[in-house]
């Protein structure tokens, strides 16, 4: 059964002139519950564009998407966005930050406290529920944005690269951390990401998009079973999968490069 449903969605853009640009071509993607999709494809391809629809933050041009049989008709709580700017409000404590949304909902202040303990815990912040954005690291910013969008129980993480901004270990040291979550949690997870390793070792699903004008070009199932450990970096399964979407991404790359004006 599908939690989320893209159905024939593209988005148009136009400009003052009146120029129009197709940003997303009609797109179609079912997503089960408790699937880990990544999407990949060259810049501009839609990737972020197809996510924020679904977030709500965006209106498509044409078709529809249904988050459990419903249209989505703007942003809610049952989808918690993570993106790759450090999107914490500087005058909150990670607490605090925490939260907000909590806070939103109208709960009950000692029942917020103890949900943001618990998740500021799981993402490896205890000790620093009084500390403000400037004082914590990029990674740890990351975490504190994670531990707000869980908080709030959504039915779907949608994240938009939300670790492109970290240097390479801090990187790879979130995605274990992420993925640890996930098969605890077992939230379905809709990830944009430029990198094939972190595509494959985070998915249970990899996406390729097309260059501009987007379309899904291939979807393919992850052959590696969970949980999963770093080590299987090195297996066989994925550098075969890892080579085949190197390729189909290259070949998209060089298509958006060719048709660039």
């Amino acid at each position: 059964m599908s939690i989320l449903s893209v159905r024939g969605v593209s988005r148009v853009f136009t400009s003052r002139d009146a120029k129009a640009t197709v940003a997303l071509q009609a797109t179609d993607l079912e997503v089960a519950e408790n699937d880990f999709i990544t999407i990949l494809g060259p810049s501009g391809c839609g990737k972020s564009t197809l996510l924020r629809i679904v977030a709500g933050l965006d209106t498509q041009s044409s078709g529809s998407v249904l988050l459990d049989g419903k249209p989505v008709a703007g942003p809610g709580a049952d989808r918690g966005m993570v993106f790759q700017s450090y999107t914490l409000f500087p005058w909150l404590t990670v607490r605090d930050n925490v939260c907000f949304g909590l806070r939103e909902r109208g709960l009950p202040r000692d029942e917020q406290r103890a949900i943001a303990d618990t998740f500021i815990h799981k993402v490896g912040l205890r000790g620093f529920e009084q500390h403000y954005p400037k004082q914590l690291s990029g990674g740890m910013q990351q975490r504190t944005a994670l531990a707000r969008a869980l908080a709030n129980s959504p039915r779907m993480l949608l994240m938009d690269e939300p670790f492109g901004a970290l240097d390479h270990q801090t990187r790879e040291l979130m995605q274990e951390l992420l993925l640890g979550i996930w098969e605890r949690e077992r939230k379905t997870v809709l990830f944009v990401t430029h990198d094939i390793d972190e595509a494959v070792f985070m998915g249970t699903r990899v996406v390729v998009m097309s260059a501009r004008p987007g379309r899904i070009k291939l979807d393919r199932a992850v052959p590696i079973a969970h949980p999963r450990h770093y080590s299987v970096k090195t297996t066989t399964d994925f550098a075969t999968l890892k080579a085949e979407l190197t390729e189909q991404v290259r070949a998209e790359v060089i298509a958006s490069q060719n048709a660039a004006p």
